[in-house]
């Protein structure tokens, strides 16, 4: 009797556009935006336990983190700003881990999200950033989750601070963002932020 083998694991996910990407080797031929921002609009924030009667998506995070990215970078140009628009983008396959979890699971999450990522700048043709636009990101990025933790997610401001850091005064048009959507919208205002960056 011959014996049967299960065949390898499945590393591929199949998106809505018609791709199979690879999660443990993406290809940047197998990047599409359209599947970004579906997907990132369907991602919540925070394990979903945000304040609303919408999950605030990882879609508007994105669109959070750009505007903060701008406000304290006046001088940003739009490749910049298609780069604080992107840094979520491999949570489109891979979900949205908080970062405790991240933490305890360890090196194998990041190379993945490392790999997705560098997959994405090249499908979109943005470089891997330079030290200042990385600290940037990251700057942004904490005073986003400042904000998304205070005003949805129900954290004191001492908390917040301890955590993430001090945010800066905004303004309300940035502020506004922190509001959640409904997913269409979301996933519509990704989408149309990336094909204004695109064609400035």
């Amino acid at each position: 009797m011959s014996e049967t083998h299960d065949p390898a694991p499945r590393a591929w996910q199949r998106m809505l556009s018609g791709r199979r990407l690879d999660l443990l080797d993406p290809a940047p031929r197998d990047i599409e935006i359209a599947d970004i921002a579906h997907g990132l609009a369907r991602v919540a924030r925070w394990n979903g336990q945000t304040r609303g009667p919408h999950v605030f998506s990882v879609a508007q995070h994105s669109l959070l983190v750009e505007a903060v990215g701008r406000h304290i970078a006046p001088g940003c140009t739009d490749p910049e700003g298609l780069e604080l628009l992107l840094h979520d983008a491999p949570e489109y396959v891979v979900g949205d881990i908080i970062s405790p979890l991240k933490a305890a699971i360890g090196d194998a999450y990041r190379g993945v999200e490392l790999r997705l990522l560098a997959a994405v700048r090249g499908r979109f043709g943005l470089a891997e950033p330079a030290p200042a636009l990385g600290r940037l990101v990251k700057r942004a990025d904490r005073i986003a989750a400042h904000i998304e933790a205070v005003e949805l997610a129900g954290f004191t401001q001492d908390e917040a601070v301890r955590y993430f850091g001090d945010a800066p005064d905004l303004p309300e048009s940035v502020r506004a963002l922190a509001e959640p959507w409904p997913t269409a919208q979301a996933e519509a205002q990704f989408l149309d932020r990336f094909q204004a960056l695109c064609r400035a």
